[in-house]
């Protein structure tokens, strides 16, 4: 599994959004155990979303900087 992590700052001028990207990650070669690691450490959090009359449903977040905890790479592009 690959994926982008992109870091931006966004702002709006005259009913147009602009971003400026600031950083790219390319992540992979995901480790399923890892991330059962980082579960069990605090490293990856679970996140239940749910509210009154609207469910997000539940979402897993990683704590900043922590990429190489669930990836074997890591490549910075930006």
């Amino acid at each position: 599994m690959n994926c982008f992590y992109v870091v931006a700052d966004c702002k709006v001028e005259n009913n147009h959004e602009y971003f400026k990207y600031k950083s790219l990650l390319i992540l992979s070669g995901f480790s399923f155990n890892k991330f059962l690691e980082c579960i069990e450490n605090g490293t990856v959090l679970i996140d239940f979303d749910a509210r009154t009359g609207h469910n997000h449903g539940t979402k897993f977040r990683i704590r900043q900087g922590s990429w190489a905890n669930l990836y074997t790479n890591v490549k910075k592009i930006l």
